[in-house]
């Protein structure tokens, strides 16, 4: 087995992300002892007792003490407080990051706090579920899939390479990208996604002319899958929406923009305008699946358990 690559890790929260890079650092030899916050007790107790954490500690800041590694796994609009509670207690040379879904909001309210001799570098591993809590994490859950680095101008590139090979050791493939940018591409693959889903599904439970039951007894798979997209941590995306409030916004337009033009095509009995959208979006699936980010298997892939439902 080879050897760790840090000696002490920090995992400040302790819900889905946090638990499944426990789970994942435990799995890879990533590390020698990971220390674990969160602010409920419950947490923290749960934490330790499924073993993602070797020790659990009553505040970030000594959770933090003495680590190499520090992720903060904590919603975006908690980033400034808890970097404001931890700045005295990191260790010079450790490697501060975390794993919210906005970088330039994190690099704004985090930036500010990080000491001098501390390496920055915000992150942001694209992997999640619908759950959350210290017991719906997993170590498989960064498998194949993207962490996308935006370290900041002037970073140290060994602590770069050393955040890289970490990741790497979780099963992710690691992209770095400019901040900005990602905050742009985020906004449309994952926050506007979320919002449509929430909303559609709102708009389901506030028609008075179908039934609560009604909704749920009839629900075909499109309306299922909207379901667990808004079946996410409603704090976690109301702290997206108001940290990447101007590239939600602007997509937001251009989906307002295309929504009419369908609209205008349904009107008219516009046939042609329509089979060209779906057979460009129909391609766009495809495309997703043959970049190993999707299953082409029916049903997302979900298969039955013994008791018949699906997993």
């Amino acid at each position: 087995m080879s050897e760790p690559l840090f000696e002490r890790i920090a995992l400040v929260g302790l819900g889905l992300i946090g638990g499944s890079i426990g789970h994942a650092v435990k799995r890879g030899n990533l590390a020698k002892h990971i220390a674990g916050y969160a602010r409920s007790e419950e947490t923290r107790k749960r934490a330790h007792e499924i073993g993602f954490i070797d020790s659990a500690h009553e505040t970030a800041a000594d959770a933090v003490k003495d680590a190499d590694l520090v992720i903060l796994c904590v919603p975006v609009g908690a980033l400034g407080p808890v970097a404001a509670e931890i700045e005295k207690a990191l260790k010079p040379g450790a490697i501060l990051t975390d794993v919210g879904s906005v970088k330039m909001a994190v690099i704004r309210d985090v930036g500010p706090h990080v000491p001098e001799g501390v390496h920055f570098i915000p992150g942001h591993p694209i992997a999640g579920t619908e759950q959350s809590g210290p017991e719906a994490g997993f170590a498989e859950l960064f498998d194949n899939r993207w962490c996308i680095l935006t370290p900041v101008p002037g970073t140290d590139r060994e602590a770069t390479e050393q955040l890289t090979a970490f990741w790497q050791g979780c099963g992710s493939t690691v992209d770095v990208m400019e901040p900005r940018h990602h905050d742009m591409v985020l906004a449309i693959v994952s926050h506007l996604p979320h919002i449509i889903a929430y909303n559609i599904v709102g708009t389901a439970n506030d028609l008075e002319t179908v039934t609560e039951s009604e909704v749920i007894k009839y629900s075909a798979s499109g309306f299922r899958d909207f379901t667990r997209l808004a079946a996410s941590d409603p704090t976690m995306w109301r702290d997206v929406c108001l940290n990447n409030r101007e590239p939600i916004l602007e997509m937001l337009a251009r989906f307002s923009e295309d929504l009419s033009a369908l609209q205008r095509a349904i009107r008219w009995g516009d046939g042609d305008a329509l089979f060209s959208l779906f057979t460009r979006t129909r391609d766009i699936r495809r495309s997703i699946i043959e970049a190993g980010q999707e299953t082409p298997a029916p049903n997302f892939g979900r298969t039955p358990d013994k008791t018949g439902k699906k997993d």
